[in-house]
């Protein structure tokens, strides 16, 4: 793996890592300060799960419950509620973010684009699929499914990519929150709508609650949705 290139596109602090000499494909990952700080220890895991070369660049989001959220709603934990900035973030990477990595030349234009996040950054990827034809793939790990009026959504639209990945962790939905006690219901019933869509996916549960390895649990992820897209190494 290169030295992660840090870019700043459009005021955005972007890390990006290359990984194999040519790369077939292209990750992107909205993550928050914390997570971006501690990329290395997640991309190492990513290489270790798969032999596929690729390029993997994260973008730290400003506000996360306005920037990652497909619409306003109230509160769920804590006093914030809920923006409706997704699909201006949305519009920042299609617009702005991979055509400056192709422009500086870290990816070719014609590679498959896999989009992916943890919690919020998994619902936001999974509503990225319903909106744009970009994303050959989708890691949906421990995704916020529980969000207000998601399952609506998701029963009345579809999805457009072709692989999605679904993760949560076991004791996830143990909790005295009400609207976030319902996420293994909602996951189960999200992988019943892609299978009958006849969309390529996997539900993986992992041992722990939502904050236990969430950089291996992005790594399984991603490394599922680089078999999928790259058939061959």
């Amino acid at each position: 793996m290169d030295k992660a290139l840090n870019l700043t596109v459009e005021g955005t602090q972007c890390k990006v890592y290359r990984v194999g000499d040519k790369p077939k494909a292209l990750i992107v990952q909205p993550v928050d300060r914390r997570e971006i700080e501690e990329l290395d220890t997640q991309l190492e895991k990513e290489i270790q799960l798969s032999d596929r070369a690729f390029v993997h660049v994260a973008f730290e989001v400003g506000s996360w419950n306005k920037d990652l959220s497909p619409w306003e709603a109230p509160a769920v934990f804590g006093k914030e509620g809920f923006g409706s900035g997704a699909r201006k973030t949305l519009a920042f990477i299609e617009e702005k973010l991979i055509p400056t990595i192709i422009e500086n030349k870290i990816i070719e234009p014609s590679v498959p684009v896999i989009i992916g996040g943890y919690s919020l950054a998994g619902l936001f990827a999974l509503w990225c699929s319903y909106q744009s034809p970009m994303f050959k793939a989708v890691a949906a790990v421990s995704p916020s499914v529980w969000f207000p009026r998601w399952m609506d959504f998701a029963k009345e639209n579809r999805t457009k990519a072709e692989h999605i990945y679904l993760s949560l962790g076991d004791k996830e939905a143990k909790t005295k929150n009400a609207t976030m006690a319902k996420v293994a219901d909602c996951i189960t019933e999200q992988q019943r709508l892609l299978t009958e869509e006849k969309i390529d996916n996997e539900l993986q549960w992992n041992s722990g609650n939502h904050f236990t390895e969430p950089d291996l649990r992005c790594a399984k992820g991603f490394s599922w949705c680089l078999r999928k897209s790259v058939p061959e190494a």
